[in-house]
């Protein structure tokens, strides 16, 4: 009898610790753009690998569109726990105590795709992840997402035709510099409630590359949009540090690998989807288009360049002189 029970006993203990093994390490994933976005799509992307490279040992839960966090919500949450990845704006660790993420929000930074990447995906991209672990954040990697255009419901072609105007901008400083310096008036908001704003004339413009303004609808309620090429647009993919620091190495790997080709596949689209996101809006016929001049474009420059030198003493000189190294970018010629 005495050996019956500790047989029965043996087996119960070895079928918990099988289902304890067999449990998926859980992985929510929250953003707060739409999911037919590149961001929503690239979540979508790294849940697919991750699960299929682990073989069900990691579950992904993607929560597209603020439906779990919002903007103001999301940092503070990942740093709890309660979540373990997210993918912000840079602009967004300023509030942080890290400002160095904020020289990626100065106006007119790059002038192509490659310069962004030679930053971003190179020593400065990695210089700046490896800050984050001091907020028990652990970086994973820049999405790059191009470049943002302004939409308003007036036309926007001179620095000058920004006076007075009411722009959503995300929680950054140098933005905010920006949006003042051709004389707009910045107003912080979550991008969850950017729609009804513009809608109901709470704000009356707002920036984003074209393939956030299509999918979020942005354009049904803008009159006018500039393509500007104003500013990078990117994510910094991010999880929990303690989280990733108890995973096991073996997972962590297969989770880095995972993560590098997801970084690929956004980078390789979300180019192709800006093309594609400015062609739909002027498809529609609801939203005017407006390309600067070689002069007009030069104006926004001049107008917006000076945040650079304002935001060095914040930022570090260094830092956005490093950049301009790398990019051979030279303000004096402006």
């Amino acid at each position: 009898m005495k050996k019956t029970f500790a047989f029965l006993a043996l087996a119960v203990l070895g079928y918990a610790s099988t289902a304890s093994a067999q449990t998926p390490i859980v992985i929510k994933f929250s953003h707060v753009v739409a999911a037919d976005t590149a961001k929503g799509k690239a979540a979508e992307y790294f849940k697919k690998l991750a699960e299929e490279r682990t073989r069900g040992a990691v579950r992904v839960e993607v929560y597209h569109n603020s439906i779990l966090y919002k903007d103001k919500e999301e940092l503070e949450m990942l740093q709890l726990g309660s979540v373990q990845m997210l993918a912000p704006t840079p602009g967004k660790f300023g509030p942080m105590g890290l400002r160095e993420f904020e020289v990626l929000d100065l106006p007119y930074l790059f002038d192509n795709l490659e310069e962004e990447h030679k930053v971003t995906q190179g020593p400065i991209g990695q210089q700046l992840l490896a800050k984050l672990e001091s907020k028990g954040i652990h970086g994973f990697a820049f999405w790059d997402n191009g470049f943002k255009e302004m939409t308003s419901n007036r036309p926007l072609r001179r620095p000058e035709d920004f006076r007075g105007l009411k722009m959503r901008i995300q929680s950054s400083k140098v933005i905010e510099a920006q949006m003042r310096a051709v004389g707009a008036m910045p107003q912080v908001m979550a991008f969850s409630e950017i729609y009804m704003a513009l809608q109901s004339g709470v704000v009356d413009g707002q920036e984003n590359p074209t393939n956030v303004i299509y999918p979020s609808k942005l354009n049904e309620v803008q009159k006018y949009l500039t393509v500007s090429d104003h500013g990078y647009h990117g994510y910094v993919v991010i999880t929990n540090a303690k989280f990733w620091a108890g995973l096991p190495p073996d997972i962590r790997a297969t989770l880095e690998g995972a993560m590098k080709d997801t970084t690929a596949y956004f980078n390789a689209a979300s180019k192709k989807e800006n093309e594609d996101g400015l062609e739909a809006i002027r498809k529609t016929g609801k939203t005017q288009i407006i390309t600067l001049t070689p002069e007009e474009k030069r104006a926004w420059k001049k107008a917006m360049i000076k945040v650079h030198e304002e935001a060095g003493e914040k930022i570090g000189k260094p830092l956005i002189q490093a950049i301009y190294k790398e990019t051979g970018f030279d303000p004096g010629k402006m």
